[in-house]
């Protein structure tokens, strides 16, 4: 079954190095996601297990087939571009089951797989119509129907759900999981929605300029990122700087800017080290007033956002650092602008890294 395996793959444009050194392993029938922001190499990578480029150094295998230098109609995959792809003169219809015919399928199987895949996209009432009569979420969702039904074990999608409006892509990200997982396909999933690939994904890979930072499942990105990029990228936290004054069998001491001390335990670095701390903002808790406790650091409220299901605070600490903190709507009561309050980390849910060599800004950069 199709496994995809990756080895040492490198793609340079000219003097821009696309993808660099990636070891990656898709696991059989897994859902797998690529992320990260734009210009990152997941596309790239993408298209160089299609085939659809060729890597400068580097090994692909499908299956525990060497495939490097074989061509995408050989590689047994079925491929959502993210411009669609469609052919102009076709209906919907014959768009979708065009490779059930390339394949010389019997009449009853072709007309059940359309009918099927069309059904599953929302579109069977709109089988006639051809690519220019249709808008841009339609024209996706015949591509995705296309693909599927191509009878391939291996789906590569390059922001398949990109062009579709919230509900619709809200709905159909759950019925493709559940469409390839019925079907026991493997999947890799090419997105720049962080919530889309938390949602659907059985591993993500995090990239940032051609590398692979970190390859888990969702609850273990969020709970347990490995890299300070990776701590920002999925979901969101406030980053503190500071040194470590001790160490013991717990955890360790932190000073932060200005002399503010905080504890964080199961997590140990050398005493004197300089280090970056994170901390997600639903983890802080936030109080009126002044209050003394582990972690608490007191501060104001600088700026108050309603967001629907959340309230979201910016609050100023007292030693200028300013962090967010997010509480859901209907839970206690709210803070006003200018409000003095009282910050308090947790210890057992806040991250440490050590400082990146090029800053902290360089690091969380986007480019």
């Amino acid at each position: 079954m199709p496994e995809v395996r990756l080895e040492n793959v490198t793609k340079k444009y000219g003097k821009i190095i696309a993808v660099k050194n990636v070891n990656l392993h898709v696991h059989d029938k897994e859902y797998f996601s690529l992320i990260g922001p734009s210009g990152c190499g997941k596309t790239t990578l993408l298209r160089l297990i299609a085939g659809l480029v060729q890597p400068d150094e580097g090994k692909i295998f499908i299956e525990n087939k060497l495939v490097t230098h074989i061509p995408p109609e050989d590689r047994g995959i079925g491929f959502v571009f993210q411009t669609y792809a469609l052919f102009p003169h076709m209906n919907a219809w014959d768009n979708v089951t065009y490779g059930p015919r390339v394949k010389a399928w019997e009449e009853e199987k072709r007309e059940r797989i359309g009918r099927e895949m069309l059904e599953m996209v929302k579109l069977y009432e709109r089988a006639d119509a051809v690519p220019k009569e249709l808008s841009g979420g339609m024209m996706q969702r015949v591509a995705l129907a296309r693909a599927l039904a191509a009878d391939a074990k291996l789906l590569l999608l390059d922001e398949p759900l990109g062009a579709l409006d919230a509900k619709i892509r809200f709905d159909l990200r759950y019925e493709l999981r559940k469409l390839v997982k019925d079907l026991g396909l493997t999947a890799v999933h090419v997105t720049h929605d962080q919530g889309e690939a938390m949602a659907i994904s059985d591993r993500i890979a995090v990239m940032k300029k051609g590398r692979i930072l970190q390859v888990d499942t969702p609850q273990e990105l969020y709970m347990k990122p490995q890299h300070v990029f990776v701590a920002n990228f999925i979901g969101e936290s406030n980053f503190l700087e500071g040194y470590i004054v001790e160490t013991n069998d717990k955890g360790c001491v932190i000073e932060l800017r200005g002399g503010v001390i905080v504890n964080v335990v199961n997590q140990t670095r050398n005493k004197g080290e300089r280090v970056v701390l994170a901390v997600r903002p639903e983890t802080l808790s936030i109080e009126k007033g002044h209050k003394k406790g582990l972690n608490c650091i007191t501060g104001h409220i600088e700026r108050f956002r309603f967001e629907g299901t959340d309230v979201r605070y910016e609050v100023r600490l007292k030693n200028e650092d300013v962090v967010v903190i997010v509480r859901p709507a209907l839970m206690g009561e709210w803070f006003n602008e200018g409000e003095k309050v009282t910050a308090c980390f947790p210890t057992d849910k806040s991250y440490l890294f050590t400082y990146p060599s090029l800053g902290l800004r360089s690091e969380l950069a986007l480019e």
